[in-house]
């Protein structure tokens, strides 16, 4: 995985269980309170590169999942394992005072951690992450209707590589607006393994962090993506996120769904700003 010269010379990795059963690999830098770092869908951590370059004065741990970024796949259920062992991981190194930063399904771990570890987390900051992506995307539709084994899942495992191609184009065009940061981003999912990819966004759809919301006590930022859905986007995480109490949430109206490459500086001032950094 390409690094920065901060990630080379400072980056320790953490290892979490055995090599055939760990579902996170954990890289840590710096010094300072902690902020663990946590991608959206089959993004290694390095996504976050450019956010932890600009926040030195934290300590960051930054994941990447199982079988994206280069690293083995584990077995499935895939997205339990990771939040299981990044729960034991803030426990285990004592983690407290901890920011959580998640991006999209990172959002979802960062909720549910959040939620369950309250006297470790004292902030969370969300970018652009729907608590139950399954209601917007495939209203009606209930967690338990979705299974590993179905007929799209088979089409998926099967693509070639062309068919795959053009699929990641036309997923990476409608969620990032640069050229060259698309195609950052389809290299990424190119590299997962194909089953992680596949199943684990089964395990995606199904989750609904709706449930948590009221049990976090830590104060939450929500960044939202304005395109390309504008102001709708908004009310969906209104409406999503209305049982949560303590809450800030800031619309980046020129972004799509990946703020950290679309407005890297907007979303670094606007975490700033959340944790009183100057």
């Amino acid at each position: 995985m390409k690094t920065t010269l901060l990630f080379l010379f400072l980056a320790t990795a953490i290892p979490l269980a055995s090599a055939d059963t760990s579902a996170v690999h954990i890289d840590v830098s710096g010094s300072g309170t902690p902020i663990l770092y946590l991608p959206g869908f089959a993004n290694p951590g390095e996504v976050w590169e450019d956010m932890v370059n600009q926040l030195p004065e934290h300590r960051a741990h930054v994941v990447t999942y199982a079988g994206f970024g280069g690293t083995a796949p584990v077995k499935m259920p895939w997205y339990e394992k990771i939040k299981t062992q990044l729960a034991d991981y803030i426990r285990s190194n004592e983690l407290t005072s901890l920011t959580l930063i998640g991006h999209s399904m990172g959002g979802n771990l960062a909720l549910e951690l959040g939620a369950m570890l309250p006297d470790h987390v004292g902030n969370i900051i969300i970018v652009d992450a729907l608590p139950c992506m399954r209601e917007v995307m495939m209203p009606g539709v209930p967690a338990d209707a979705l299974a590993y084994d179905s007929p799209y899942n088979d089409q998926m495992l099967a693509m070639d590589e062309a068919a795959q191609s053009a699929y990641l184009d036309q997923m990476t065009q409608g969620m990032i607006s640069n050229a060259e940061d698309q195609q950052r981003v389809k290299d990424w999912m190119l590299q997962a393994d194909r089953k992680t990819f596949v199943y684990g966004y089964v395990d995606l759809l199904k989750l609904d962090s709706r449930t948590v919301l009221p049990e976090i006590q830590a104060p939450v930022l929500i960044l939202v993506a304005g395109q390309p859905f504008g102001e709708e986007a908004m009310k969906n995480m209104e409406k999503q996120y209305e049982s949560l109490a303590q809450k800030t949430v800031a619309f980046a109206a020129e972004s799509k769904h990946y703020i950290m490459l679309d407005q890297p500086e907007w979303l670094v001032d606007a975490c700033k700003d959340f944790l009183n950094i100057e």
